[in-house]
């Protein structure tokens, strides 16, 4: 191996370190190859980085402080909460360091070369890898590309010290007094609901119909309902037009109906989506298939048109989702190493962390009459469980989907606190292949939130103990 003019030879490399590239830098590593990991950021990508850690865990720092005001109905008071601002970033960067160290760990513990640096394909086995100073040139046998995705910028919305995106969000230095959400999709309404926690005054303006587009109505309409207890003010059908800037604030134009309104705040915060990073790094001197947004296109082993060139996470066809990323990060290494892995996106869930938790696996049910199936939907209610009725938190349901001839079930919906937790329980199912009676017959703690699971499957089965048939 020699560093300079020559070119480094490598077996497999990853080029990019987020929760897609470095799961599957560790999965190759661990089926024998020889594996190099390049990124131009922090290890841990933006998930890790400025995403779903510090995102949740300034939600949780959001309900703690709205916790602490007590609950009258528990006969709970306290009086004079407070929060020091700079505190809680400071306790959330804790919990982002913890975790990218703990890459960097696992990563070395694996006898992966870490890499600093941009990329830019030069040919099907040879890349340009360079940061501020040097430019390297290295050959790979294989490869697997996995460079995310980054923020939508409107054209009239700018980024700024006012204007910002999902990263800024997460590290304003104090509370905004008032702040307006462009795009009510997952991470507008997480953001805006740990906002509204902390006592800011949100206001949502969603394009569409609805917030939460891609969650079914029953679903989005609980935490509309939640939203405007904590006088979030949404307004559906609204485009917006233009901004003003100040040095304090932000003056936003928007329309709704062919009127024009006006609103102003501390801070906009724009999240209408985001584009995938495959510009500007030598796809298309490779060759590689993309389609006009920009995505790569994958065979069902994540293999691009280059067959030693493999594509994961954001930068393919599917929702952007950290788990997701993953989970093709390990296809792709064991299709790497000669194994039959493929991808079967049946089985991976999406989560919502507003107020109350929206999860959601496998078909729904227009999905799964769409593909053909005549189905059974079962809902149980979380107010018929001794469980969250104690905690406070007896608004939502769980919802199956299952085929009617057999029980066999196809998907599931849930609305309602843990979600975010109890939808394993139903991807393992889809899984595995389980049946409504298989969930039906597993006995379940009392009392726990895991009954409803088990409570709709009854419903299923036409055989429900805790609600009326």
């Amino acid at each position: 191996m020699v560093v300079g003019d020559f070119a480094i030879e490598i077996d497999t490399l990853v080029v990019g370190a987020g929760p897609g590239g470095y799961v599957a830098a560790i999965r190759a590593a661990q089926t024998g190859q020889k594996v190099t990991i390049v990124d131009k950021g922090a290890l841990g990508g933006v998930c890790l980085n400025v995403g779903c850690i510090p995102s949740k865990a300034l939600i949780q720092a959001g309900h703690r402080f709205e916790e602490a005001h007590g609950a009258d109905e528990m006969g709970i008071k306290s009086d004079n909460v407070t929060v020091d601002f700079s505190k809680v970033q400071k306790w959330k960067d804790k919990v982002v360091n913890k975790l990218t160290s703990g890459v960097e760990s696992l990563l070395k513990g694996n006898k992966i070369d870490i890499v600093s640096g941009e990329v830019y394909f030069v040919d099907k086995n040879t890349v340009r890898i360079m940061d501020e100073k040097n430019s390297q040139t290295y050959t790979f046998n294989n490869c697997i590309i996995a460079t995310g995705s980054t923020p939508i910028e409107i054209p009239t919305f700018k980024y700024s010290d006012r204007i910002i995106d999902s990263t800024g969000a997460l590290n304003l230095k104090e509370i905004p007094k008032k702040l307006i959400v462009i795009g009510g999709g997952y991470v507008g309404t997480e953001l805006g609901t740990s906002y509204a926690n902390f006592g800011t005054e949100v206001t949502i303006l969603e394009g569409a119909d609805e917030i939460l587009g891609g969650f079914e109505s029953d679903m989005s309409s609980i935490v509309k309902r939640h939203l405007k207890k904590k006088n979030v003010k949404i307004v559906t059908n609204a485009m917006a037009k233009k901004s003003e800037v100040t040095d304090d604030s932000v003056k936003v134009t928007y329309e709704v109906k062919g009127k024009e309104e006006t609103i102003e705040a501390d801070y906009v915060l724009v999240t209408v989506g985001r584009y995938p990073n495959t510009a500007d790094i030598g796809l298309e001197q490779v060759g590689i298939d993309m389609d006009d947004r920009g995505l790569v296109k994958i065979d069902k082993q994540c293999r691009t048109n280059i067959d030693n060139i493999y594509a994961i996470g954001d930068i393919v066809a599917g929702p952007p989702l950290a788990h997701k990323a993953s989970y093709e990060g390990k296809i792709a290494a064991e299709a790497i190493a000669g194994d039959k892995s493929e991808i079967d996106y049946n089985g991976i869930p999406a989560v919502v962390f507003s107020e109350p938790e929206l999860a959601t696996v496998g078909y729904t049910q227009a999905d799964a009459e769409k593909a053909g199936f005549e189905v059974i939907t079962s809902k149980f209610p979380f107010a018929a469980n001794g469980r969250a009725l104690s905690l406070g938190s007896g608004d939502g349901f769980v919802k199956l989907v299952t085929r009617k001839e057999d029980g066999l079930v196809l998907g599931a919906q849930i609305a309602g606190t843990n979600a975010s937790d109890m939808i394993s329980e139903l991807g393992l199912a889809i899984e595995a292949g389980m049946s409504a009676e298989d969930l039906a017959m597993t006995i379940h703690a009392h009392p726990t939130l895991g009954e409803i699971t088990m409570e709709a499957a009854e419903v299923a089965m036409g055989t429900p103990i805790h609600i009326v048939k």
